[in-house]
């Protein structure tokens, strides 16, 4: 039995064995995640993100970001301060905040690796296309806490899993460095544990709103 990287629950079970890799569910928060065994290192994870396309003046790319962009503009307040966690070597989702009057800082662990971006708060954190490679969403999402002031909101967009009878053949789980796959209920799951609200706009957006 392999405990839950999330919620640290015992409540799991094989989920699906696909392409040499096993992935398990949990009973508890709903995630379902690559076995701890399998997850890519540190050199296969950077090599395959240098594959990935993100460019900040891409009109396509930009309509996509703009889907989380545009709830969260609605609720920030002007001149708000952020962070872009795991933003990549091509910010385009800062690029698009601060056009629209908003002070964003950067960080990523293979391409902005500021630590002082890690020791200030914020009014808002954003973490687009990230959460699903976190290899300990726990600390991850614990972390992502400590960075938002009261009233903060930290504003996610990863697509969400439904149908665990197509996970075999879904674009998403076929990336190798995605392995944690997250439900609307397990956001759910995260918004309680941490004293969040949580709002589903818009499909696989999900913003999460820190306690005043």
């Amino acid at each position: 039995m392999s405990a839950c990287p999330l919620c640290a629950g015992r409540r799991t079970e094989p989920f699906a064995a696909v392409d040499g890799r096993d992935y398990w569910r949990c009973a508890t928060c709903a995630l379902r995640f690559l076995d701890p065994r399998q997850r890519p290192d540190a050199i296969s994870e950077r090599r395959e993100y240098g594959l990935h396309r993100n460019d900040p003046d891409d009109p396509g790319y930009r309509r996509f970001l703009d889907r989380l962009l545009q709830p969260l503009l609605a609720r920030l307040s002007p001149r708000s301060q952020g962070l872009d966690y795991g933003c990549g070597p091509g910010p385009a989702l800062a690029s698009m905040l601060r056009e629209a009057g908003h002070d964003v800082a950067l960080y990523d662990p293979f391409f902005h690796a500021d630590p002082k971006a890690l020791t200030g708060d914020y009014d808002f954190v954003t973490c687009t296309e990230v959460v699903e490679h976190f290899h300990e969403p726990a600390g991850e999402f614990a972390r992502l806490d400590t960075l938002l002031r009261p009233g903060g909101w930290l504003a996610v967009m990863t697509c969400f899993q439904t149908e665990d009878a197509r996970f075999a053949g879904w674009h998403y789980r076929r990336d190798p460095t995605h392995v944690a796959f997250y439900r609307a209920e397990t956001f759910g799951w995260i918004a309680r544990h941490h004293g969040w609200q949580c709002e589903i706009p818009m499909k696989d957006v999900v913003l999460l709103r820190k306690a005043r």
